[in-house]
């Protein structure tokens, strides 16, 4: 459908949700008021379905605020230059919290969800994952790209810029949950925070790609003029003037790769494309490893005494991703949880 008018349709879930909770808290004799995003002063760039918020004014949500009642923002949704709805595309809920947070300079933002907090790993595949009481931006950050689901890399980034205090935790109880927070030193103590997998990459690989200047850029121009998000590379050492370019995407994107990488591999004189798309992400994540060597080296040895085979490695300052096969990936996790001692 047209992304305009598929923006006007998806905002009207947020827009029944916001009344009918207004309308149950009324009900209970509270003085409450719903308000759209465009009322709430949520201002959006022009990109439809997956907007970026640009800035907030949130002189109606202050007004209201004056008068003792209860606001109920619809999340999720934005108003752009030309006064046309825009949504802000996955996570814009959480987004639409932590921004307004940032903009009425709360003490925290409350994100309440179906888990207790954030865990080590997930409680799904290692029943003895713990609660964090505290973790980094940073920290969130990596787990949030690596694989976490609790939430999405994209409101971590603005709780971070704006110095946001996050407390996510469990819609059906009264318990603290784990605060998101700026770094303080007590976390360094700690090497390894939690464990993170995601099983939505797929790997490919041209093989006998020319060894000289700007066939890279080739391959990763044409990608990207294709909005087609790269995550771990890898180039081996060139041999007789020839090497291997191998890099993972997500497995939507897989089928749409493959036709283009092929297409580009003729024009740059390379070989033929492998895919393969039973692999699986696993990732360490830890302030700590700042100052503590070895941590590549402990974990490499975890998997290896498992049986387990390591495709790619990326790493940067706080994280250590390794490809492996999907099928090996809940073993992976399992293991390093137990490893690092993190149960």
């Amino acid at each position: 459908p047209d992304p305009r008018e598929m923006d006007m349709l998806m905002a009207t879930g947020e827009m029944q949700s916001i009344a009918l909770l207004t309308m149950a808290i009324k009900s209970k004799n509270l003085d409450a008021i719903s308000l759209t995003g465009s009322q709430a002063g949520i201002r959006s760039d022009s990109v439809h379905t997956k907007a970026k918020i640009k800035k907030i004014k949130p002189k109606k949500i202050i007004e209201e605020l004056k008068k003792k009642k209860i606001v109920i923002v619809a999340g999720f949704q934005g108003i752009n230059p030309n006064d046309d709805i825009t949504t802000l595309g996955r996570g814009g809920s959480d987004l639409t919290a932590i921004a307004l947070a940032a903009a009425l300079k709360a003490k925290e933002c409350e994100i309440y969800t179906d888990v207790k907090g954030v865990y080590t790993a997930d409680p799904r595949v290692v029943l003895d994952a713990k609660k964090l009481d505290t973790i980094s931006y940073d920290e969130m950050l990596e787990l949030a790209s690596v694989g976490s689901q609790v939430m999405m890399a994209r409101s971590i980034e603005v709780a971070k810029k704006y110095d946001v205090v996050i407390h996510v935790r469990c819609s059906f109880s009264t318990e603290e949950g784990t605060f998101i927070t700026r770094e303080v030193p007590k976390m360094e103590n700690v090497v390894v925070s939690g464990v993170a997998y995601d099983k939505n990459e797929a790997k490919l690989s041209i093989t006998d790609v020319p060894d000289k200047p700007g066939v890279a850029a080739k391959i990763f121009c044409a990608l990207a003029k294709k909005n087609i998000n790269v995550d771990m590379i890898i180039q081996s050492a060139a041999s007789e003037k020839y090497n291997d370019i191998s890099f993972t995407v997500s497995k939507d994107d897989l089928s749409n790769t493959v036709e283009l990488l092929k297409n580009v591999s003729k024009k740059i004189g390379g070989g033929v494309v492998i895919f393969d798309e039973n692999v699986a992400k696993v990732s360490i994540v830890g302030i700590g490893m700042r100052s503590h060597p070895g941590v590549a080296a402990k974990m490499f040895k975890i998997l290896a005494d498992t049986g387990i085979n390591i495709q790619m490695i990326s790493t940067s300052e706080i994280k250590i991703s390794c490809v492996v096969s999907s099928r090996d990936s809940d073993e992976a996790v399992r293991v390093l949880h137990d490893g690092f001692d993190l149960g």
